[in-house]
């Protein structure tokens, strides 16, 4: 082959390997395009416009309350520490009187993130503590089940609210390993806020019913609405990262 034929060969063969390459490029920022954004939400118990709904309400709210003089921090700890009397009712055995505080509790939940954003003081910590106290308040409220089951004696009460905070944890993980690896799976089925109202319902129908069988119903569900939701994200996390090819 004469040098003119052979650097034209050379010319065509590298600007295959930069079209191949440039292929990859392009195919894997379209699999991170379809990625990134995805949630788990097929099968939750609320839907999108819920909890829009909630939220829209929860906005005035918050901002009063911002300009009475609190800050996304201190809703933060309010909320938790209404968390903490509902939790003391609950280990007291007035389960219908920890319902109606757990309710306001859950009203507060979001106003801190709502008002941050409001007022545009979104950060990474007040991310964070909202979080990390979110997961303290499900154990105090569940720890606080498991006290009241010792005290009446219900040793199935205090077995299943161990499992649905464990499973609960385990739902919280999952999402956080995910996102440790780039994948968003924060939905399923039984999310903390579908967990909540299903404990909520269960500890008011305990309660004025005297009836505890209710309860342990609700945990039934919790449990296994939880099992559901890790194996939901499980297998989500498993197919987006089956779709872009990353390896731990």
């Amino acid at each position: 082959m004469d040098r003119p034929s052979r650097c034209a060969a050379e010319r065509h063969a590298t600007r295959g390997r930069r079209s191949r390459r440039g292929g990859l490029t392009v195919a894997k920022r379209k699999i991170a395009k379809r990625t990134s954004g995805k949630r788990v939400t097929q099968g939750s118990l609320l839907t999108t416009n819920e909890r829009t709904a909630i939220k829209r309400i929860g906005e005035p709210i918050a901002l009063l309350l911002g300009r009475i003089g609190f800050s996304p921090d201190g809703l933060t700890l309010v909320g938790f520490g209404i968390v903490l009397i509902a939790t003391a009712q609950v280990a007291l055995g007035n389960w219908a009187i920890a319902a109606g505080i757990l309710i306001a509790g859950t009203l507060f939940d979001g106003l801190d993130g709502t008002l941050a954003r409001a007022t545009n003081r979104v950060t990474a910590f007040g991310a964070f503590f909202d979080s990390s106290l979110d997961r303290a308040a499900e154990a105090a409220i569940y720890a606080g089940i498991v006290y009241s089951a010792a005290v009446i004696g219900d040793i199935q009460i205090g077995t299943s609210a161990a499992l649905a905070l464990g499973i609960g944890s385990l739902v919280s993980y999952v999402r956080a390993r995910g996102e440790g690896l780039g994948v968003s799976a924060h939905g399923g089925i039984a999310q903390r806020a579908e967990r909540a109202v299903l404990l909520i319902l269960g500890l008011l129908a305990a309660g004025l019913s005297g009836e505890t069988s209710y309860l342990l119903y609700a945990l039934f569900i919790i449990v296994a609405l939880s099992v559901v939701t890790v194996l939901q994200r499980i297998l989500f996390i498993r197919a987006a990262l089956a779709t872009t090819g990353r390896r731990a």
